[in-house]
């Protein structure tokens, strides 16, 4: 998905609009193997991995991989997640990637590759990228090329309060959106903020006209809007209308459009400290709800995006996407070592039972205990159909169109009609 004839012309003129100089890409990736005069390879990784138990563990196998391969030196620089989009974006139109960073895939790695920036790993990953699941590698193979190794997968889902819910007289999780928006009432009659929601940062408002336009025109009309670049059609504005009778029952915490997600106020705090009964996330929630809050321990459920009355979505299609790492052009053998590392049963058991992400190495299944974990799986094995997050399917400029306008939905400033033809427009132009 996405458009497959950008340039890096797109790029530059996001990171202008970023204001992000390029006196602050100096030092990333380029022509070097990172070695020194001491035979040392310096490898430098970025990622999003700011929040505990994750950054730990992952510092961890870090200082693992050093210890099996004395003559290479990991040097790790995290990143909060807009502030790494923000980033990468620069330096791709700098020309200069970091050797191993983090990607989703999709249109945005589409574009880093047709500007001649990511390795190709088709023939250096042989044989041993074969062994991962499926699902897993699909957003990161582009013309049946190996871009990008996966080390997670899963989907968006609702993350809700078991002890709220029943306060509030919900037996069960609405599998419907009119149930939805009852219990939505219901909580609000009990006097519990329904959702949290981190209105400052766009992309998890994004999640739910990503799923209400799944619901009502269909997952494969959202490929087809991509490929057509008109995302005009009744199916999409019904969405947003859907989305915008959401937010006319202010079910949002106070504040929610300065909130952030990650910090200690924030969408995950809200929720992981009980002060609201649902956010919509991916499967990584519950370690963000512990780490930025309280957590909810065995209060803690999750249930599927419901089904829109007479729309022509399932339930069982499923939102969302997994994380890997891609490797600039040109990175040296130590970094595609570090992937392989990354890759195996033994890391991904201990990424598993540590950081409760989703196997992408069958045999570590088995290590899947926790109970919602479980129940993510079951989900994505079941799907009938599956999308990629829309800020990372499409192109970098449509996907950040669709963050800005549903954001504006949300804050009452766009139409659910305004909001796709903004997308469109976005989308023409970028032809």
């Amino acid at each position: 998905m996405g458009d497959r004839a950008l340039s890096r012309r797109g790029f530059l003129a996001a990171s202008a609009a970023a204001g992000l100089g390029m006196t602050a890409l100096s030092g990333c990736g380029g022509d070097s193997d990172g070695g020194s005069s001491s035979g040392t390879t310096t490898i430098e990784w970025w990622n999003i991995s700011t929040t505990q138990p994750t950054k730990s563990v992952w510092a961890g196998l870090a200082k693992k991989f050093e210890a099996q391969n004395p003559k290479v030196k990991l040097k790790i620089v995290q990143l909060e997640n807009d502030a790494y989009k923000s980033k990468m974006t620069a330096l791709t139109a700098s020309g200069k990637l970091p050797d191993i960073f983090h990607t989703w895939g999709g249109g945005v790695l589409q574009q880093q590759v047709d500007a001649g920036l990511v390795e190709d790993l088709t023939d250096r990953t042989k044989p041993w990228v074969d062994g991962l699941l499926p699902v897993a590698k699909q957003p990161y193979l582009l013309d049946d090329k190996v871009y990008g190794i996966p080390f997670d997968i899963g989907m968006i889902g609702f993350w809700y309060n078991k002890a709220l819910f029943e306060k509030a007289g919900i037996s069960e999780p609405p599998t419907t959106w009119g149930g939805f928006l009852e219990a939505v009432s219901k909580l609000k009659s009990k006097k519990i903020t329904p959702i949290a929601l981190a209105g400052k940062e766009k992309w998890p408002g994004m999640y739910y006209w990503a799923y209400l336009a799944m619901r009502t025109a269909g997952v494969d009309a959202l490929s087809k809007a991509a490929d057509d670049k008109d995302f005009t059609g009744a199916g999409f504005v019904q969405a947003g209308q859907h989305l915008k009778d959401l937010v006319g029952l202010q079910p949002f915490q106070k504040g929610f459009l300065g909130a952030a997600y990650s910090t200690p106020t924030g969408q995950a705090a809200t929720v992981g400290n009980g002060k609201a009964a649902m956010e919509l996330m991916g499967q990584w929630a519950p370690v963000v709800e512990a780490d930025a809050g309280k957590g909810l321990g065995a209060d803690l459920g999750f249930f599927p995006f419901p089904a829109v009355e007479g729309g022509k979505g399932a339930i069982t299609e499923v939102f969302g996407g997994g994380g890997g790492h891609a490797l600039r052009k040109g990175a040296p053998q130590a970094a595609v070592d570090f992937l392989k590392f990354f890759a195996s049963e033994t890391t991904d058991l201990e990424l598993v039972k540590k950081t409760h992400t989703l196997p992408v190495v069958p045999g570590a299944e088995k290590a899947l205990s926790d109970p919602n974990t479980k129940s993510v799986q079951a989900q994505l094995k079941a799907a009938t159909g599956f999308q990629l997050y829309l800020d990372q399917a499409y192109a970098p400029a449509v996907g950040q169109e669709i963050n800005d306008s549903v954001a504006a939905l949300i804050a009452g400033s766009k139409s659910p009609a305004q909001v796709t033809q903004a997308i469109t427009k976005t989308a023409k132009e970028e032809q």
